[in-house]
């Protein structure tokens, strides 16, 4: 809490961001925005939440300003009368009575959304929604919270099919009980369903509470053949998911990895027919990699990877080894058939390596030959397994998610998204051809990190030169620029309305001349923070607003 006896002048909204300078309540206020501190100090309220900033309390340098998102400010009126004292109805108590806060709900300007493009709103389900038995866990909760979306007019909800609940006991085995039971209530609330083949591990990564491995049978052949995952350059296996050099390979039972999956897919389409054919199911999206997400597992905490580190190349595995070889014989020059040995580790920084500094291997001819391959083997297994996807799920909607890998994009190499598959360096454009390989088959495009602002991240984490506002509007024109719908979600959860006004600015963009706009927005996730009541109202307004209302 802010001292007693001191107040914060606003001077200026830069940005979104108010921009003060501290002085002691009764003092005159002067003509010009005041630029000295108080012989005090404080903290400074830094995010929506009112929670404060780091440091303790120390004197400010005599010119410091510091960009604030919460509107803590004089009224206009006030400024008018010259002089705020301590007995202003505007002083806050608080709960210690040597600390008081003059809090001023400035409302900024905000865009108006009424009679713009409806955009369908669906909800995350929570991930152990269908429990370790297959059954629906809590159906008398989940139905109220159901209902409660349905009241705010949310158009569906999302929920991820388990390969490793559904097909766990044994090969072509699957039991869709839960999963036929939580589709029942969506219908009978006319909510849509968005569908998830989630053919990875659950568990490890930022938002997993809940664990599931992959199915029981695929770990015991990965424990007698533990190439079938991918590996590092210590020789780490992530069992995560299954390594693509198996796709083809007919080393799970007889059958190759894709077929596996068509198998999978093949039996939901049957079994839930009725759901598709009264339109109940909307979407289905394709689990392709890591978190369901078309990128390679280069970034995993269980291995020792903490923000912003770059993390390593995943090709380790004896498959993935024998496919670069061969493409490196293929192109006449087995000596290419390496992966870089100079590339650092998990947690290392563009500049400490030889491969990714300004300059490095990336860009010469031996390490333009292996990016391009790396990315190749992703860009290919998107298009294979898609591509069973659209003859399984004829006539349906499909979509592919694409994480938001946005650290280290303000830097020549881009090397977090270099070891993630993304072929994006400074000099060429890496989304192009995942969105070309989309258009193919007339899947969608889902893209996460939405809310996120660069300028907080250059707050909080100065050293990740990270820009997912940047990278958000280059995969958006990416796709865009081929005629791909592009949907997109949430990366962390959010509740307050900044973040909220973030993704309908990038959800229906003012700069784009041909008014082009997000197909449909999954929110992440249905949790009991979001029912709170102020948070559910925000939330509602969020919707309304997406719908092309303005509230």
């Amino acid at each position: 809490f802010i001292p007693r006896g001191v107040v914060l002048v606003c001077n200026r909204i830069s940005m979104g961001f108010y921009s003060g300078a501290i002085l002691p309540a009764g003092r005159p206020l002067p003509a010009a925005p005041p630029r000295l501190s108080p012989a005090g100090a404080l903290r400074f309220l830094d995010r929506p939440s009112g929670r404060f900033g780091g440091g303790a309390f120390a004197p400010p340098p005599l010119s410091y300003t510091r960009r604030c998102r919460t509107a803590i400010a004089i009224a206009g009126d006030k400024r008018s009368e010259g002089e705020i004292s301590g007995d202003s109805p505007l002083f806050l108590n608080s709960d210690d009575d040597e600390m008081q806060a003059i809090v001023v709900a400035r409302k900024m300007e905000e865009r108006c959304f009424a009679g713009t493009p409806y955009i369908p709103v669906y909800v995350m389900l929570p991930l152990d929604v269908i429990n370790d038995h297959g059954k629906l866990a809590n159906p008398e909760i989940l139905i109220e919270q159901l209902r409660a979306l349905k009241s705010i007019k949310v158009d569906g909800v999302m929920v991820d099919c388990w390969w490793g609940i559904v097909e766990d006991s044994a090969p072509r085995v699957y039991n869709w009980d839960g999963y036929r039971h939580l589709f029942q209530i969506v219908r009978q609330l006319k909510l849509k369903l968005q569908v998830v083949m989630s053919f990875h591990e659950c568990g490890g990564n930022v938002g997993d509470d809940v664990w599931i491995p992959l199915p029981h049978w695929v770990i015991e052949i990965g424990n007698s053949n533990p190439d079938i995952y991918f590996t590092d350059r210590a020789g780490r296996r992530n069992t995560e998911c299954l390594s693509w050099g198996i796709d083809r390979k007919r080393v799970l039972r007889g059958r190759t990895a894709v077929e596996v999956y068509f198998d999978y897919m093949r039996s939901f389409r049957v079994e839930f027919d009725e759901f598709f054919e009264d339109g109940t199911i909307s979407e289905i999206q394709i689990g392709l990699g890591p978190c369901g997400e078309l990128r390679y597992p280069s970034y995993p905490a269980k291995h020792g990877w903490k923000y912003p580190g770059i993390g390593e190349f995943q090709c380790y595995d004896a498959y993935l080894l024998q496919s670069l070889e061969e493409a490196a014989k293929a192109r006449g020059h087995p000596l290419l058939g390496k992966v870089p040995q100079n590339s650092g580790s998990y947690n290392s920084q563009p500049h400490e390596t030889g491969f990714f500094r300004d300059g490095g291997d990336y860009d010469n001819s031996y390490g333009r030959f292996f990016l391009g391959w790396y990315s190749k083997v992703l860009v290919e297994h998107g298009d294979l397994v898609v591509s069973l996807a659209k003859l399984a799920f004829e006539g349906s909607c499909i979509a592919v998610k694409i994480s938001g890998v946005h650290w280290w994009y303000k830097t020549a190499s881009h090397a977090a998204e270099l070891t993630a598959g993304f072929y994006n360096p400074c000099n060429r454009d890496g989304y192009a051809p995942i969105a070309s390989m989309l258009k193919k088959h007339g899947a969608t495009l889902n893209f996460t990190c939405v809310e996120l602002r660069t300028l907080d991240q250059h707050v909080d984490f100065p050293e990740a030169m990270a820009d997912p506002e940047g990278l958000v509007w280059q995969v958006l024109n990416a796709a865009w620029d081929v005629s791909v719908p592009m949907a997109s979600e949430n990366a962390l959860p959010c509740y307050d309305r900044d973040d909220y006004n973030k993704i309908l600015d990038n959800a229906k963009p003012l700069s784009d001349p041909d008014g082009r706009h997000l197909s449909t927005f999954t929110y992440l996730r249905l949790n009991p923070v979001l029912m709170y009541a102020h948070n559910f109202k925000e939330f509602g307004r969020f919707v309304q607003r997406m719908h092309g209302k303005n509230l």
